[in-house]
């Protein structure tokens, strides 16, 4: 049977039993129907990219001012000098918002992103960041945003699943596929993974001389003994997705191979993507994968860029920085581009950003290390105010020290503007009724950045 592996997305079964009481969800509210997450893996440079700041290029070669508080230096703070933005920073558009010549093409919608450079976590570790980016915790095992999304709203096609996962085919993530996993809901909302390359999901077609008929029928007899099977044993939700995967999977052999195929898009809009680059080839490729996963339904679609080392740039910022910029930049733009023209703008939420940014110092000369402490992401799409930088971090972009945005803060906006009550949104666990955004209510909606 084609796709046996795949054991998560919607089943008519999942979804009636997960959204017929859905005291969380007020359709009235919704300001988006899907999301498009573009997860720059390694930690970008806010200081580079997002966020300048004049004063560090002023300090550049010299110590941390000891106004700034204790940092944190893999040496003591003297051989660890400030290192100045590695390229200018310009005004874009008719809001004038800066953004680095890093980032050409993106920086031609400037009015369309909405910068938080106020945001801040909890770790400075890649594995603890990445968890706390897709599950809320530091910790491994909890259900990531994209499953949590799926449970509470379900999915908008029998044929697709509702969490989709398109991982960089350079490495792996660090952290590991626990950051689109389900935790403790039912495995059947885990993400989906799709391969890069010319075949995103192998054995998609059935074997040569297999009717549709004929493999219905013997779905049919497998699924009568998995069933059987299933009744003899205490309730087991990984049996029940690796049961209901089958039906998904045969539904797939349609709709995926439809999917996954390029050859309808125009000539334009592969260019547009950069198709035709080798250095934007394969991100390329995904973000078009994405795109068309959102027209035909899927609820959230999670892009990685950056293999196991990805954008953390420790030795050279600017080798590093130039090869994921460039390999990203085009496709994210035509992104962009190609949601408004499709008229998907109004109702999906595009974000970009890493597990964390990283240091004003200099690090091995040239490079810079982690830094959880205050760094940017950017949001776009029709929910949210274009053209403006929300939170502020100090001087040399150290710390976040105004309209500062957790990341409990980020998931209850999601959610929100999802028509999804971050606080109602439960799952009754362990004797716990948990949550996305914790068991506290501090989590606040960043409402100032909302239209």
């Amino acid at each position: 049977m084609a796709l046996t592996a795949m054991l998560a997305g919607e089943t008519e079964s999942v979804r009636a039993a997960t959204t017929a009481d859905r005291p969380w969800y007020d359709p009235r509210r919704a300001r988006v129907k899907r999301i498009l997450w573009l997860f720059m893996h390694g930690g970008p440079s806010h200081v580079d990219l997002f966020d300048p700041k004049p004063e560090l290029a002023r300090l550049a070669g010299q110590p941390v001012p000891a106004g700034f508080g204790p940092v944190r230096t893999r040496r003591n703070v003297a051989q660890n000098p400030l290192l100045g933005p590695l390229k200018p920073f310009r005004p874009r558009g008719e809001s004038g918002l800066e953004i680095s010549d890093f980032l050409p093409e993106i920086a031609r919608h400037a009015d369309d992103l909405c910068v938080l450079r106020g945001m801040h976590g909890d770790s400075v570790n890649h594995p603890q960041s990445v968890y706390q980016w897709n599950t809320g915790s530091i910790r491994m095992g909890r259900p990531s945003v994209g499953s949590w999304v799926a449970y509470g709203l379900g999915s908008e096609t029998q044929d697709l699943p509702a969490f989709v996962v398109l991982p960089d085919p350079a490495g792996g993530l660090k952290g590991g596929p626990p950051a689109w996993g389900s935790g403790f809901l039912p495995a059947s909302f885990q993400g989906v993974t799709m391969r890069g390359g010319p075949q995103p999901i192998l054995h998609l077609r059935p074997p040569e001389g297999m009717s549709p008929q004929r493999q219905r029928e013997a779905l049919d007899w497998l699924q009568r003994f998995n069933q059987e099977h299933r009744r003899g044993r205490e309730p087991d939700d990984r049996l029940a997705a690796r049961i209901e995967a089958y039906e998904l999977a045969f539904r797939m052999q349609s709709s995926a191979t439809d999917l996954v195929d390029l050859n309808d898009e125009t000539e334009t809009t592969r260019r547009l993507y950069g198709i035709d680059q080798a250095v934007t080839q394969d991100f390329g490729t995904r973000c078009l994968l994405a795109r068309r996963m959102l027209q035909r339904g899927v609820r959230f679609v999670q892009v990685y860029s950056g293999d196991t080392n990805g954008w953390d740039a420790h030795n050279d910022v600017l080798k590093n920085h130039t090869q994921h910029c460039a390999a990203t930049d085009r496709p994210v733009a035509a992104l962009l581009s190609d949601l408004k023209g499709l008229g998907l703008w109004d109702d999906t939420l595009v974000i970009w950003g890493g597990e964390f940014g990283r240091m004003p110092m200099s690090e091995s000369g040239k490079g810079r290390d982690h830094n959880p402490w205050g760094y940017s992401i950017w949001l776009a799409g029709g929910a949210v105010r274009g053209g403006i930088a929300y939170g502020q971090t100090d001087p040399i972009g150290l710390r976040a020290i105004s309209d500062r945005v957790s990341i409990s803060d980020f998931h209850a906006t999601l959610l929100h503007l999802l028509g999804v009550d971050p606080r109602r949104l439960s799952h009754y666990h362990n004797g716990l009724e948990e949550r996305l955004i914790g068991p506290t209510d501090d989590a606040r909606i960043v409402s100032e950045v909302l239209v």
